[in-house]
């Protein structure tokens, strides 16, 4: 499993409606609205590097109206005290 980490800028009239087409895409599983300098961070759980690519440069930039520009982290290694793998593999 890939966990993806995207900060996302978005118009500021259409911030609900990314929220919304952002959390039904397969593979985004937590959208937060955040302070600071992006609006959004959305999680990734994918099966690989390809279709957390996919997510991001097809479904989030092509797909979502109103997303102005993306930054996206990938994750090297995870502490939780949740079975992460168990919940989301």
């Amino acid at each position: 499993m890939v966990t993806g980490i995207v900060l996302v800028n978005a118009k500021r009239s259409q911030l609900d409606s990314v929220v919304e087409s952002l959390i039904k895409i397969d593979g985004i599983t937590e959208v937060y609205t955040v302070a600071g300098e992006y609006d959004l961070v959305a999680i990734i759980r994918a099966k690989d590097n390809k279709q957390l690519s996919d997510i991001v440069a097809k479904h989030m930039t092509r797909d979502v109206e109103g997303i102005k520009y993306t930054k996206t982290l990938i994750a090297l290694d995870v502490n939780s005290k949740v079975d992460l793998a168990g919940i989301f593999g």
